[in-house]
């Protein structure tokens, strides 16, 4: 799978996804991760991308043919591949599994990264952006989120991670919390390792975990488990 990164700062991104399991998967060509600097599609000598609002207000707005050109280039250059826009934005719908495992299923994603007061609304429009939000908070630019959707979604892409259970048996992929675990010592600061887990009896083991990834679904993310538990959660 494929991802085209356009952004203003291309170095805060390649020193996050150069690194670990995402660093490992492009090297070993699972995943293309292409980091692109929106200004090379600038219109000014200056190479500013940004412009005031109309109507007022704070800050400064990326220019929509900017955005657009640059969608346009990638576009043209692939036109077989499966491509998807993205584009990050604390008002879009915020990011789950399910959306990560619809997204994975293109050949490439073209992700967007806003910065000062975001992008102009008709590039958004022009180039069909979905817009993805990573939580109900606000920050200075998309860089760091559009980090964690291209991790969020390459260790769903085969070849990225060791065996397909890495994701099918990850917490919240599995519809629940996961459960506790420990390594050695089995004893720490009066803490010790539950019994069932040194036992060596798998199925053992296998019914502790579901009923430890239940329990502390239940109390940390009712809402993973239906309407029933966050009614009860609220007697």
């Amino acid at each position: 799978m494929r991802f085209d990164i356009l952004t203003l700062f291309p170095d805060m991104v390649e020193r996050v996804l150069g690194e670990s399991v995402i660093g490992r998967a492009c090297k070993s060509g699972a995943i293309e991760v292409n980091v692109l600097n929106l200004r090379d599609w600038s219109r000014d000598k200056h190479r500013r991308v940004d412009d005031t609002t109309y109507g007022g207000g704070m800050g400064m707005l990326i220019a929509a043919p900017v955005v657009t050109e640059a969608c346009d280039k990638l576009l043209a250059a692939a036109p077989e591949l499966n491509t998807h826009v993205v584009y990050m934005s604390p008002g879009g719908r915020v990011l789950n599994h399910d959306t990560a495992v619809r997204l994975s299923g293109y050949d490439r994603l073209i992700i967007i990264c806003g910065h000062y007061e975001g992008v102009d609304s008709r590039a958004l429009k022009l180039t069909g952006a979905e817009e993805i939000s990573i939580g109900d908070y606000v920050l200075t630019g998309g860089e760091l989120p559009a980090c964690i959707l291209t991790d969020c979604v390459s260790r769903l892409c085969p070849g990225v991670l060791s065996a397909d259970e890495c994701h099918e048996n990850e917490s919240i992929a599995s519809g629940m919390v996961e459960y506790p675990q420990y390594t050695r010592p089995a004893e720490y600061r009066g803490l010790e390792v539950p019994e069932v887990l040194k036992n060596g009896n798998h199925r053992d083991i296998a019914r502790w975990r579901s009923e430890a990834a239940f329990s502390l679904t239940k109390s940390m993310r009712p809402e993973l488990l239906g309407i029933e538990y966050l009614l009860e959660d609220e007697k």
